[in-house]
């Protein structure tokens, strides 16, 4: 079968369009970002119909890069960043976008540590509550915001909403809802004992039907196709969970198979056939029909990167180089030795702390910018061990693993990866995995292929394989102790700063 496949990526900041052939080749991208709204400290929100004018400038611009008309494409798919809420009211109009980064509900999420909440949501999504959880953010709307709870009529995810917005389709898909624990695991579905655990017992109607991703949600709208160029008709499938899709779109589709994704979040997932009961895994989701994601992640990752760049690095240029590759050549130009600092990459709180700051320890007068952002690479790289020892804890054997997102870009950072976690780590061809894998499912969707496996074989491929240099691990092991010992030490710290911020 001839013709195309556009993938779009609906991340916390960025959307993106990308149009693939059916091996994989990438045609055109497109790229918009967008702003979040921070009012209030913990308070990270969009304007949902910024989100909406930008997916339909990236689909056209996309379109008309590639030189291919709307007819030609197959099939569309999305991916979009897990967790939060968007809200559309009770007439079907966006009405609220809070974003995955929002920590608002951290009192909320401590209370429920202490009345059992966690337990009793864990029995049956295998997940605890946490700050920016949907689940979460809608109890404490309803507790904190009546008005404006009172007015949502749907609840859904990031993706569901582009999808609505281009067909209409109020609908969400297995593994964003089980990722963002709405469903019960392992049957896939919601239940009431669920959404009593929450105290939303009131809210099974604002839920929408839950497709399997590579279920045609529905079609684009007349109107929409003379907004994006797109063809009336064209076949929307009802998308991902970003992180499933970036797998998915790096080639991992095989039971036991690894992918970390070092992009805003850290995402650290391994597929397995049968959930892991263990309390300590932070999120599990479905991946398919028939298996699941064991997934150990938290916002600690590439948006420390993303971060020191826009505060430090990008009020001039260094020579013509790109902020990010001066960044490398920084990192590169410094030996790991135990007289780099250490850095905490809690930017946005640390998993199970939200009251966690990011920090750099042990600096000293000799110390440059390329030593810091040495600690900085490091520090991310040392949480994403961390959450893959938890998974190795709950008995997820993982020999190997395929690093995407966008640390996977830089020359330096897989090496340090497969140093820290000395483990093999591959880079995929593609380095738009989320919309890849998007794309791959709509592909799915209209019967190209008959499974991600099948997709995956023939649109993904490996750029780059680094192995872990013996060498270095012991150095790299004490300090990763280190690194652990000062996040320990530093907890009751953290709760008093936040206390007096309180207070204040």
């Amino acid at each position: 079968m001839g013709g195309y496949v556009l993938g779009l990526d609906a991340g916390n900041t960025v959307i993106k369009a990308v149009l693939f052939d059916l091996s994989g080749g990438e045609l055109a991208l497109a790229a918009k970002d967008g702003h979040s709204c921070m009012a209030r400290p913990g308070h990270v929100e969009r304007d949902l119909g910024e989100l909406w004018r930008n997916a339909v400038a990236v689909i056209r611009e996309c379109l008309d890069k590639a030189g291919v008309e709307g007819k030609d494409v197959l099939a569309l798919g999305c991916a979009g960043h897990g967790n939060g809420l968007y809200a559309l009211d009770r007439d079907g109009e966006p009405l609220l976008g809070i974003q995955s980064l929002d920590t608002r509900a951290n009192g909320l999420v401590a209370e429920w540590a202490e009345n059992g909440v966690g337990e009793r949501s864990h029995a049956h999504c295998l997940q605890r509550p946490w700050a920016a959880q949907t689940p979460t953010l809608l109890a404490w709307l309803k507790r904190h915001d009546p008005a404006l709870f009172a007015r949502i009529g749907t609840v859904f995810l990031s993706k569901d909403f582009v999808v609505n917005r281009l067909t209409g389709a109020r609908s969400t898909d297995t593994t964003d809802m089980s990722g963002c624990g709405l469903l019960g695991m392992p049957g896939r579905r919601y239940v009431p004992e669920l959404l009593e655990a929450y105290g939303l017992e009131d809210c099974a109607s604002l839920l929408p039907p839950v497709l399997e991703s590579a279920e045609i949600a529905g079609r684009i709208s007349p109107e929409v196709a003379g907004l994006t160029g797109l063809a009336a008709g064209t076949p929307v499938v009802a998308g991902l969970f970003d992180v499933v899709a970036s797998a998915i779109g790096s080639g991992v589709t095989s039971t036991g198979a690894a992918s970390i994704i070092a992009g805003t979040w850290s995402i650290n997932q391994v597929i397995t056939d049968e959930p892991l009961h263990d309390p300590n895994i932070f999120m599990q989701s479905t991946f398919d029909p028939k298996r699941y994601l064991a997934i150990e992640s938290s916002a600690t990752s590439a948006a420390n990167l993303e971060w020191i760049v826009r505060e430090f690095f990008e009020h001039g240029p260094e020579g013509g180089r790109s902020p990010f590759d001066l960044c490398g050549e920084l990192v590169a130009s410094v030996d790991p030795d135990a007289d780099v600092p250490i850095y905490h990459p809690f930017l946005y709180g640390a998993q199970g702390n939200g009251q966690a700051r990011a920090g750099f320890y042990g600096i000293a007068g000799w110390h440059t910018r390329a030593h810091m952002l040495r600690a900085l690479f490091e520090g991310v790289a040392f949480e994403h061990r961390r959450h893959v020892e938890t998974l190795r804890r709950a008995g997820a054997g993982i020999a190997e693993a395929v690093l995407s997102g966008g640390g996977s870009r830089s020359a330096v950072w897989p090496q340090i990866f497969a140093d820290v976690l000395g483990l093999p780590v591959t880079v995929a061809r593609s380095r738009e995995t989320g919309a890849l894998g998007a794309a791959i499912a709509a592909a799915t969707g209209v019967g190209v292929f008959a499974s991600f496996a099948e997709g995956a074989e023939a649109m993904t491929a490996v750029a780059r394989h680094y192995s872990p240099n013996c060498a270095i691990a012991p150095v790299y092991e004490r300090r990763y102790r280190l690194y652990c010992e000062i996040n320990n030490a530093m907890g009751p710290i953290w709760a008093r700063m936040a206390s007096e911020r309180a207070e204040a």
